[in-house]
């Protein structure tokens, strides 16, 4: 595990980018694995200026995204459709084609898993998968349990993420209660894993999932068995790795 501690958002945002684009130049059919949510949207910014500025194309791409909330419909602003095609998939020449989000609204739920499970088994292996860390531990949308669910299945969330999400929503009334998500055991198949986390308020389950024992109920200390984990941290985040 090769965990990198940076001073300002904006050499950590560089960082991520520039590991992402690398990939890409290098492999320009490369197969992605994708997040949401706050932390990685400097780094989506990056990568865009990268594409700008003719360095690297994404029209090879395969991309698979992490989850998806359940019931809501994929032009809602806080869904994860939304958010993809304003931080990235509306910026860059990706094939829609070749970008993958569960269904939230699929008829059959558990069918849509299955559907998402055989297009990433068609798709051999995630290169690099993006993550980032939930304050319980979690990892795409799978929550601290006594066990955890290898493949793409359906998760009922637990108060406290919901709670952190409800900053993106009016209230916590309208986040949703359920989501799709990538399973653990799929997030590990890849060939690469690239975790960023940041602010002090993550510090504590940073040194949980990084140092601690091997867990199902802190889902990211599973990622120790990982041979290739690559760590960027903001000194907040990291404060409290060599205390």
């Amino acid at each position: 595990m090769n965990i990198l501690t940076f001073r300002s958002n904006e050499e950590l945002n560089e960082a991520g980018a520039g590991i992402i684009t690398g990939l890409v130049q290098t492999n320009p059919r490369a197969v992605l694995g994708l997040a949401t949510g706050g932390t990685p949207v400097g780094i989506y910014e990056e990568i865009v200026k990268t594409y700008r500025k003719g360095m690297v194309s994404f029209k090879s791409v395969t991309t698979f995204n992490l989850d998806e909330y359940v019931g809501i419909p994929e032009d809602h602003p806080e869904s994860y459709h939304a958010y993809m095609k304003h931080h990235l998939f509306g910026h860059v020449d990706l094939s829609p084609e070749r970008t993958h989000i569960p269904n939230g609204n699929a008829a059959d739920l558990e069918q849509e898993c299955a559907k998402y499970n055989q297009h990433l088994e068609d798709a051999k292996q995630i290169d690099l998968q993006l993550l980032g860390l939930g304050h319980n531990g979690h990892i795409g949308f799978n929550e601290p349990d006594h066990a955890l669910v290898s493949g793409t299945h359906i998760v009922k969330l637990k108060d406290e993420t919901r709670e952190a999400n409800a900053r993106f929503f009016d209230s916590i009334d309208e986040v949703p209660t359920h989501a799709l998500t990538m399973g653990v055991g799929t997030i590990l198949k890849a060939k690469m894993i690239l975790l960023v986390v940041r602010g002090a308020d993550k510090a504590e389950i940073v040194h949980k999932a990084l140092t601690g024992p091997i867990t199902t109920e802190c889902p990211a200390s599973l990622l120790q068995t990982h041979p290739h984990v690559v760590v960027l941290l903001d000194t907040a985040s990291g404060r409290l790795l060599n205390a």
